[in-house]
């Protein structure tokens, strides 16, 4: 599981401590299904599917497949003036199984990406509309939009915030967070308490007038910030008064479309529907980067306007709707309907809650969060140590027991497959257990 110091040190890892990292590299040489296998062949569970991205498991045959014959067919395409067949073959299967009145559909290569296209798509979206004022974007607390000087500027999460905050866009307010441990420690799913929260949003519009607001940005579940669900009404609540406020709703379902809340979109879970929708993970099971935008119809046409032969939106990317990544998107949603991924993953919350809540009772844990096939176990933080814990857990799982567990400082959280088998999650769990057990 090792590398020569020649090998990894010209690569300056994201989000990683570089330094403690190289004292003890982990690397990844190979991956099938729901296992990772290193160089010497060590064969490595993933708890977290790869980073929400692969729900339907590593290098799936069909995936592969529709890769390998695209790449040979055409590799790469124009995409201003001129596209590529895929490209609009999956535009129309994504806006297939998006909630009813989103018409359109913006290819990204990431995430962060998506969000940043979002957020221009709701300003220049009130600008062609004549209300140029909009220009006030509201994020929340905790969240996490991405790392693009938009995404971070609506994003509430400090560590990726501090550093650049003052080149941040100006004109950016953000939520008061949901998560609340003295109110809602342990719920099982959405939490009963949290709903005033939303009030949040009336309260900005209130101070800045609310006419003057463009859109809210807001993660349906929270995932990066360790696994948020939002309160019971909470997201009905907010819906409603950017109703009230001529205000877009943004719904940033990078993590929670395509299954990982039991349905296509989280939109749809929870019976909201917001203006725009962000996307990419599971767009492409992670094969291939690749992100995309949804719109509801009244805002894709506010853009139709003026001259035809004009370019109504000012934005795109070398390789959006890239024909490879497209190809994979195409296969992957195949595999969606034709194996009943998104049923499967409904099946198995109940399982993975039961699972997860079975560590409510540890000395070492302060909460136990989840909500579709999306979990977090916080522990507590040493003393004047924060986030020492969940990395030596994090250490420990994958020397020492062959697991792949991802901590957020000291907050373990997990993404199971979509298409999780139930003996080994629980194999699994029992393992992070004995981890946590010895340390201290």
């Amino acid at each position: 599981m090792s590398a020569a110091a020649s090998n990894i040190d010209a690569f300056w890892m994201p989000f990683t401590a570089n330094r403690d990292f190289r004292t003890k590299p982990r690397i990844i040489s190979g991956a099938s299904g729901h296992y990772y296998t290193t160089a010497d062949g060590t064969r490595l569970y993933d708890t977290f599917s790869g980073l929400w991205t692969c729900g339907i498991g590593h290098c799936h045959p069909k995936v592969v497949a529709a890769v390998q014959r695209q790449v040979a067919e055409l590799d790469y395409c124009i995409g201003f003036q001129v596209s590529n067949d895929k490209a609009f073959a999956l535009a129309e299967r994504v806006i297939d199984i998006a909630p009813e009145g989103f018409s359109n559909c913006f290819f990204t290569n990431s995430g962060s990406e998506s969000v940043d296209t979002a957020l221009k798509i709701a300003l220049a979206y009130h600008r062609a509309r004549g209300e140029g004022n909009r220009t006030r974007l509201i994020g929340r607390e905790k969240g996490y939009h991405g790392v693009n000087f938009g995404g971070m500027s609506v994003g509430g999460m400090v560590p990726n915030r501090k550093v650049f905050s003052p080149n941040l866009i100006p004109g950016v307010d953000h939520l008061r967070h949901t998560l609340d441990l003295q109110h809602n420690a342990f719920s099982r799913g959405q939490p009963e308490w949290g709903m005033h929260l939303a009030g949040d949003l009336e309260r900005l519009a209130g101070l800045h007038d609310g006419s003057n607001i463009a859109a809210v940005i807001v993660e349906p579940v929270a995932g990066s910030a360790g696994i948020i669900p939002p309160p019971v009404g909470y997201l009905e609540k907010m819906r409603e008064i950017c109703d009230r406020h001529g205000i877009l709703l943004i719904f940033d379902e990078v993590i929670t479309a395509f299954g990982r809340v039991g349905k296509a979109f989280g939109a749809e879970r929870f019976g909201v529907k917001p203006d725009i929708i962000t996307t990419a993970k599971g767009l492409t099971n992670g094969v291939i980067p690749m992100g995309a935008v949804i719109v509801r119809d009244h805002v894709y046409d506010a853009f139709m306007q003026g001259p035809p032969h004009m370019i109504e939106f000012f934005h795109g990317y070398t390789y959006s709707g890239h024909p490879v990544a497209a190809a994979a998107g195409l296969a992957v949603l195949d595999v969606y309907k034709e194996e009943g991924t998104f049923e499967q993953a409904a099946s198995l919350e109940q399982t993975f809650e039961d699972i997860l809540h079975s560590f409510a009772d540890h000395d070492k844990v302060i909460d136990v969060r989840n909500f579709g096939l999306m979990g977090a176990i916080e522990l507590a933080s040493r003393d004047g140590a924060p986030g020492a814990r969940g990395l030596e857990i994090h250490k420990k799982c994958f020397w020492d027991e062959h697991l792949v567990v991802r901590n957020g400082m000291d907050v373990l959280q997990f993404s199971p497959f979509l298409n999780s088998d139930v003996d080994e999650m629980q194999r699994s769990f029992e393992v992070i257990r004995r981890v946590i057990d010895t340390v201290d």
